[in-house]
């Protein structure tokens, strides 16, 4: 038994699974660094501002489109995925179906 549905004082616990990230535009070699702020921001995220209400009944979805944006030519890996990923987060927040 999960304990976090036992006890309505804990948050409910969730697991994320991203199959596959599309990036367009970027050197494969920052692939890698461009997950990993992904998945870090994801965390942050959900841990700062709980489940979107897209989860609230299960939540899952076969496709999640983050939308493009513009970058300058230097932007770090790390701040692309941590755009990426609160893109992502918002497009929860804001179309939960």
């Amino acid at each position: 038994m999960n304990p976090r549905h036992s006890n309505p004082n804990l948050p409910p616990s969730i697991e994320l699974h991203i199959e596959e990230l599309v990036l367009h535009g970027f050197p494969p070699g920052d692939r890698h660094h461009i997950q990993e702020a992904v998945r870090t921001e994801l965390e942050r995220l959900f841990a700062e501002r709980g489940s979107p209400q897209a989860f609230s009944h299960g939540g899952e979805r076969s496709h999640l489109d983050a939308g493009g944006f513009r970058l300058a030519a230097d932007t770090r890996s790390e701040t692309v995925g941590r755009q990426i990923a609160q893109s992502l987060f918002s497009s929860l927040t804001v179309n939960p179906e």
